[in-house]
């Protein structure tokens, strides 16, 4: 070995792409997700041939060829015999996917896909605090309370009544039993709990109007009246996210 091996070797080193620490396909996806929601590969064009992604991330066919393989599953790209990998339609993207969702979310100028994050939360969770209101157990009336009450003492300190803004939520979709749509609330809220574009800008006068609503829905599931639980919620969820949305124009989407 010469002395000037080291400085050669240092010289070649290999892209970010190959020393990232994780799957090596999986962050090869995660970026071209990102391309394909941003437009950089259009609906109805082809993904650049192997070897060009295989140059462009520095990582050899097998990883490019998993990369395409999650890309199909995540329904944005289809492989056509004779035609490569073709970019598919927005309306055919599995748009319940982390990846796909959170790039989505972020080029969503208009919020439009939020509004239909909230319509589709407002429905299962109405539904939900329906159910709730026939079979919850004093058990979680207390619970509800307890939370409701300890949420009016937290409306200065937006971090902790976050949590506990989850946890009322998460009581009530848990005594209804429906395992399937907290599934998918969860799922779709971790995209967002962290986002500024969902959660607005925290302030004292939203934390007590949000409280206002947790405890309509309180009420009216500790007097066992689904109609008026789901109502509460309904209104509860469609309020909050009007007092957050800072997107200009008519959320029409909320519209019912």
């Amino acid at each position: 070995m010469t002395a000037t091996q080291p400085a050669a070797e240092s010289s070649s080193a290999p892209p970010a792409w190959a020393r990232r620490p994780t799957n090596l396909a999986k962050a090869v996806t995660a970026e071209l997700v990102g391309r394909i929601v941003r437009g950089e590969h259009p609906p109805g064009t082809p993904l650049p041939p192997e070897p060009a992604l295989c140059e462009a991330f520095a990582v050899s066919r097998t990883v490019i060829r998993e990369a395409v393989k999650i890309l199909q599953e995540k329904g944005l790209v289809q492989v056509r015999q004779g035609a490569g990998t073709m970019v598919t339609a927005p309306a055919k993207w599995n748009m319940l996917d982390e990846h796909v969702l959170a790039a989505s979310i972020d080029q969503d100028e208009s919020l439009q896909l939020l509004d239909d994050l909230v319509v589709t939360r407002r429905l299962l969770e109405s539904d939900m605090a329906h159910v709730a209101a026939r079979l919850a157990t004093q058990d979680v009336v207390d619970r509800l309370r307890t939370l409701v009450d300890q949420m009016d003492e937290l409306v200065d300190d937006h971090v902790t009544y976050a949590e506990h803004d989850r946890a009322f939520h998460d009581v009530i979709m848990q005594a209804s039993g429906n395992r399937i749509a907290r599934g998918v609330i969860r799922a779709l809220e971790s995209q967002v709990v962290n986002t500024a574009r969902y959660m607005g800008r925290p302030e004292r006068a939203m934390c007590i109007a949000s409280n206002r609503g947790h405890r309509r829905v309180y009420e009216r599931i500790a007097a066992h009246d689904p109609s008026g639980a789901a109502e509460a919620m309904f209104t509860h969820i469609t309020e909050a996210w009007l007092v957050r949305r800072s997107a200009p124009g008519d959320p029409v989407r909320l519209d019912r």
